[in-house]
C-alpha cells in the first residue's frame, strides 16, 4: 500500500466517524440552531469528502479537471459553511 492509500483510509474513516456522530446528534438536536448549526457542519464535511474521493478518477479524467473539481467541491463547502454560519449568527 502507497502512503497516498493510507492517508486515504486514514481519512475515510474519520469521516465516517464525523458523520456518524453528527447524524446522531441531528437527531437528538432536532430545530433550533444546534440543529441548523449540525446540518451546515453534515454538509460541509460531505462536500470536502466528496473533494477528497475525486481523486478515484484518476484514470477516466484528466489531472487538471480533477484538481479543478476538487478545488470547487473545497470552496463549495468552505463557502457553505462560511454562508451558513453568518445567517445562524445574525439570526
Amino acid at each position: 500500500m502507497t502512503a497516498q492509500t493510507i492517508i486515504l483510509i486514514f481519512t475515510l474513516i474519520i469521516y465516517l466517524i464525523i458523520i456518524f456522530v453528527f447524524n446522531k446528534a441531528r437527531v437528538k438536536y432536532a430545530g433550533g440552531r444546534v440543529g441548523k448549526v449540525i446540518n451546515l457542519i453534515l454538509v460541509t464535511v460531505c462536500l470536502l469528502f466528496i473533494a477528497d474521493y475525486v481523486i478515484i478518477f484518476n484514470n477516466m479524467i484528466d489531472t487538471d479537471t480533477l484538481e479543478t473539481i476538487r478545488s470547487l467541491f473545497r470552496t463549495a463547502g468552505l463557502s457553505f459553511l462560511a454562508y451558513g454560519g453568518a445567517k445562524v449568527a445574525g439570526s
